[in-house]
């Protein structure tokens, strides 16, 4: 059972509080969300929203129909389930989210595996870097967090599913490129690093203290809010990074890009599932949980040219 679609795209612009953000999320055009509120708005003889200043905000009405249409969203899950449950299938809406290399680079196959086995389960997603997605479970606006890096939180549960490397790029006529890094040429090259709250950033900065590196040590040139934008300013040659196996295996088939080898750093991680403390709630979320958990939906080879001898790409 699918809920009221003027009510779905309520809640996307209640929560955004922009027109042009719930749009994106639920994949319409502006003007099709305009003309959905504008629908509801006349269906309930009310404004919702109060668009003057430059600013959306939400109208005593619409903060009145707010809780409401969460009640209603989450009865037609509640339905949907239990119909899908009578005919012996897993059903209702699964909300993920991930960080953005697991969202980017394995999230769809992770999904498109999964609704072969659970064909009625409706999936929508978000991305952020791993604080925003932990931030999101907690307010149970996601179901279930697939994230990189070290876990630090203790208010959610957070079991690992997938060990993943990350691995040192250079451009492709870089002096390092298929070449050994030492700790000590790491010092004087311009080194290119994601955001603060980047899961991927802790681990490489974790990494770099063990072996004695600290932050005020390096030569910090950019730091940028995505991988792909790392990955772009490399081949510009503004600088080196670590990056994840997944997410560099496209440039370094085009040869546009080149591995290093920083021996001296562990930089294996694992990607984790995050999900609520309390009792398995079943459904979707916990299916999909199983599955991750279970090794089945690892979506490519495990290892990369990252493992092959450091003259192999020279």
């Amino acid at each position: 059972m699918i809920e009221n679609f003027r009510l779905h795209v309520f809640r996307s612009v209640a929560r955004h509080l922009n027109f042009s953000r719930a749009a994106e999320e639920l994949l319409l055009t502006q003007p099709a969300v305009t003309q959905q509120i504008k629908a509801l708005e006349d269906e309930l003889g009310v404004a919702l929203f109060d668009r003057g200043g430059g600013h959306v905000q939400l109208t005593p009405g619409g903060r009145a129909l707010v809780p409401f249409a969460e009640k209603l969203r989450a009865l037609a899950e509640e339905a949907s389930t239990a119909v899908a449950a009578a005919c012996g299938q897993q059903g209702g809406e699964l909300a993920l989210g991930a960080s953005q290399t697991i969202a980017q680079y394995l999230l769809p196959a992770l999904i498109a595996t999964f609704r072969k086995s659970h064909p009625r389960v409706r999936v929508t997603t978000q991305s952020g870097n791993t604080d925003t997605m932990l931030d999101a479970l907690v307010a149970g606006r996601i179901q279930l967090a697939l994230v990189e890096g070290p876990d630090r939180r203790r208010d959610l549960q957070i079991e690992h599913f997938m060990e993943d490397h990350m691995v040192l790029v250079v451009p492709p006529a870089h002096e390092w490129a298929g070449e050994e890094v030492t700790i000590g040429m790491l010092r004087e090259e311009p080194l290119l690093l994601r955001e603060f709250g980047s899961g991927s950033r802790r681990v490489i900065e974790q990494a770099l203290a063990a072996r004695g590196l600290r932050a005020k040590d390096l030569k910090v040139s950019m730091e940028l809010d995505s991988t792909e934008g790392l990955l772009s300013a490399v081949e510009a040659g503004l600088g080196v990074a670590f990056v994840s196996r997944w997410a560099v295996r496209n440039q370094l088939a085009l040869g546009t890009l080149r591995l290093a080898y920083a021996r001296e750093l562990k930089l294996a991680r694992w990607l984790s599932v995050a999900r609520a403390l309390g009792p398995d709630t079943g459904g979707g979320a916990e299916a999909f949980r199983a599955l991750l958990l279970s090794g089945m939906l690892e979506p490519a080879p495990r290892r990369t040219g990252a493992s092959r001898s450091p003259r192999a790409s020279a």
